[in-house]
């Protein structure tokens, strides 16, 4: 059990790493869509739009800023690799297939002893109200009595 959660720790690890990951790319593609400047890639296709000059980084700041962004990917993927490296090979298919058939059969045990204590429960409530019934008539029995003698 103690080993299962181990292995529940890695893998709350590796989402958590990977959802740091997908930050990263999705940061790392706002600043080149926000902060590049455009340029013509070809002879046939003109440039049709300038940025002003405070909205894009200068070219040696720009390609600084890609190099530490893809920098910062590699190292988030090989931490994410390390994390998957270290989880558990899966069991094979008949182990997984025979535990489930386990724990299918301790459910259906444990639902026949719930259902047989639901029914204990329910036979013994209506002993008890029976019982309290026939104390409850035989002091009213006994009430009446005692009435009818002290009017007499």
């Amino acid at each position: 059990m103690l080993q299962d959660l181990s292995h529940m720790d890695r893998i709350t690890q590796l989402q958590d790493e990977i959802q740091r990951l997908l930050v990263i790319m999705s940061s790392s593609i706002a600043y080149l869509t926000t902060r590049s400047t455009f340029l013509q890639v070809s002879e046939e296709i003109p440039i049709t739009k300038q940025r002003n000059p405070d909205k894009f980084d200068p070219p040696e700041v720009f390609e600084a800023n890609k190099r530490e962004l893809v920098d910062d990917l590699i190292m988030k993927a090989k931490q994410i690799e390390v994390l998957i490296q270290s989880l558990p090979a899966p069991e094979p298919e008949e182990q997984q297939a025979k535990r489930l058939q386990d724990l299918e059969n301790e459910m259906t045990v444990a639902n026949q002893e719930y259902t047989q204590a639901v029914e204990r429960a329910k036979t013994l409530h209506g002993q008890f109200s029976e019982v309290l019934r026939t104390m409850l008539d035989a002091a009213d029995i006994e009430a009446s009595l005692l009435s009818r003698q002290g009017s007499t």
